[in-house]
């Protein structure tokens, strides 16, 4: 049986409640249910614009370079958000930082809407990355204040499942909105969304349950920001995490955010509703894989490893056989890849739960924030690299999705550097506080 991680970011072994563990209970469903609901609204609007990228590049009049640049700038500002918004989390609470994160997404969302040239189209992604950037490690540490630390695993899972019930809306609802409404009405009803959930948060939502205060961050001078940044990633399972995050959840990133449809398109000939159905087919295998991840990583700890590693293999065998497919791949084989692609997400989440046991509470979101930076950045760089790959090459989206090869190999390469580094340290604190826990009261 896996080791499970205790509140002060310890595992210790078993399903037995701690001292000082949150209650879990119906009220922190529906409180932490709040938290959720705006991550679900930010990954609408994260994704609206996979749905939207041929119109984009019709509105805009722009080549596949500049269309790479909405979503590069977007999670730019995401990856570069991530500390910052760690520290705020650790320091000001979840409520405050969610409710700023909706106010600057619903306006992004908004100024996108209404934009009719690239630059103020580029400026309203950025302020819609920003405010993106405040939700998922917010709902993250919630629910680390409201259950128990064994549900950690699985009630990350659940929240990321939510989410990408937010790109179903997008596959499903805006990609249909827009071509029988038109840009502006799809876009700017979308923010509608943005303004329920605002509502909703300011007036329901609470940090932590009655009783379960935090420390009182005490030190928040420029010393005290470096000191928690370094503590955070000087843990070996921190940076683990960030690889894991880095080399799992970029390709379907990249594919939902900006390049699936293109390829299924383009490349391989598909009607756009054929190519609708195979991201949706991404997003539903997401959350249904996200919900067994979940449950055995919950009940055994030591499957993260084999599972992040197994994702990546796949993942990287489903692309290669697509790309060496001589003329269009078939049907069958593009949906076994979208299949592969929605595990790539779940994956992802495996980072935090090598960054969770590592960190004490009033250092997880700094250490969330690092681990949250790996996939994004990958991300990152797959779309640009993409994108140059495509204009250079004449649209060989070939050579342009072997990009893919080299970030994994990247990723893998680290993953193994670290993985007995954190493995040991892991034991280091298991042992550690199996001893606490003796002299705890029941």
């Amino acid at each position: 049986m896996g080791a499970e991680p205790r509140p002060g970011g310890l595992p210790v072994s078993g399903a037995v409640r701690l001292p000082g563990d949150p209650p879990g209970g119906r009220r922190a469903v529906a409180v932490w249910g709040l938290g959720v609901a705006v991550y679900f609204v930010a990954i609408t609007y994260r994704t609206s614009l996979g749905v939207a990228g041929i119109d984009a590049a019709d509105r805009f009049h722009i080549n596949a370079s500049a269309l790479s640049t909405f979503s590069i700038l977007q999670l730019l500002v995401y990856a570069g958000m991530q500390i910052p918004v760690g520290l705020l989390v650790d320091r000001l609470g979840t409520k405050k930082v969610l409710a700023m994160g909706v106010v600057l997404f619903t306006v992004g969302q908004l100024g996108f809407a209404l934009s009719h040239s690239y630059a103020a189209a580029l400026a309203s992604r950025a302020l819609l990355g920003c405010g993106d950037a405040m939700t998922f490690i917010s709902v993250l540490r919630l629910g680390s204040r409201w259950f128990p630390a064994r549900r950690g695993p699985l009630i990350a899972q659940i929240a990321a499942l939510f989410g990408m019930a937010g790109n179903l809306v997008s596959t499903i609802v805006l990609a249909r909105l827009l071509h029988s409404i038109g840009w502006t009405p799809t876009f700017a009803g979308s923010a509608v969304g943005g303004v329920l959930v605002l509502v909703l948060l300011l007036l329901f939502l609470k940090d932590h349950p009655e009783g379960h205060a935090p420390e009182p961050v005490q030190q928040t001078d420029g010393g005290f920001v470096r000191r928690q940044i370094a503590a955070a990633w000087r843990e070996p399972g921190t940076r683990l995490g960030m690889w894991v995050h880095f080399t799992t959840q970029f390709p379907a990133m990249v594919f939902l955010l900006l390049w699936g449809l293109p390829f299924l398109v383009e490349a391989q000939g598909l009607s756009r509703a054929v190519a609708g159905e195979l991201l949706t087919l991404v997003v539903l295998s997401n959350m249904a894989i996200g919900l067994v991840f979940g449950q055995i990583i919950a009940r055994h700890h030591r499957a993260r490893m084999p599972l992040a590693l197994g994702t990546v293999s796949t993942t990287a065998l489903l692309w290669g056989t697509t790309l060496a497919w001589p003329g269009h791949a078939p049907l069958w084989l593009l949906t076994a890849l979208c299949a592969v692609l929605g595990s790539c997400g779940p994956a992802s989440m495996i980072g935090f739960d090598f960054a969770r046991p590592a960190n004490p509470p009033e250092r997880l979101g700094t250490a969330s924030g690092i681990v949250n930076m790996g996939g994004f950045t990958a991300s990152m760089a797959t779309l640009l690299a993409i994108g140059v790959l495509l204009d250079t090459t004449g649209d060989n989206y070939r050579i342009a999705f072997a990009s893919v090869f080299a970030l994994e190999a990247l990723g893998v390469s680290q993953i193994l550097r670290l993985r007995g580094r954190a493995d040991r340290r892991e034991r280091e604190r298991i042992v550690a506080s199996r001893v606490e826990t003796v002299h705890v009261p029941a």
